[in-house]
């Protein structure tokens, strides 16, 4: 049941979070797939680079949900994430995201409220984001090792 206004606001800002994230993975793949094809580079130096670019978007996904968190936070009306310590910076908002974008879960931070929600939509988010880098790096490296050869 819902019981107040935040248990209905955390829905349309989950949307926007995941939004944000899966434009930001589309345009970083849409990007390596040209820059891929345009690349003068030898295919093992693009396929390196490629990596530490992937790297680098789901980092800034992990960081685009950080950051909710920490904003969310400042309405304790929306829940809070409660652990072993207090939460002090973004940093430690950037961690649990991490744990959580991963499904890692450590579990040594817990939500409480309805930003219970963001959490569970952004673990399926993460093993979505992940396994279509996986599923990207897989078909580049099939392209490319194969001009090597």
């Amino acid at each position: 049941m819902i019981d107040t206004v935040y248990d209905l606001l955390i829905v349309p800002v989950t949307m926007l979070v995941v939004i944000l994230a899966v434009l930001s993975h589309y345009e970083g793949l849409r990007f390596f797939t040209r820059w891929m094809a345009q690349s003068t580079l030898r295919p093992r130096l693009r396929i390196v680079l490629m990596i530490y670019g992937l790297l680098f978007l789901h980092t800034l996904e992990i960081w685009i949900f950080g950051m909710t968190y920490w904003l969310l936070a400042m309405e304790p009306e929306f829940g809070r994430l409660a652990g072993e310590t207090d939460l002090r910076n973004a940093f430690d908002y950037v961690y649990y995201s991490a744990s959580v974008y991963s499904t890692l879960g450590f579990g040594d931070i817990v939500p409480h409220g309805p930003v219970r929600l963001l959490s569970g939509i952004e673990s399926v988010t993460g093993l979505l984001m992940i396994t279509w880098t996986a599923s990207f790096t897989y078909l580049e490296m099939i392209q490319y090792w194969r001009k090597e050869k």
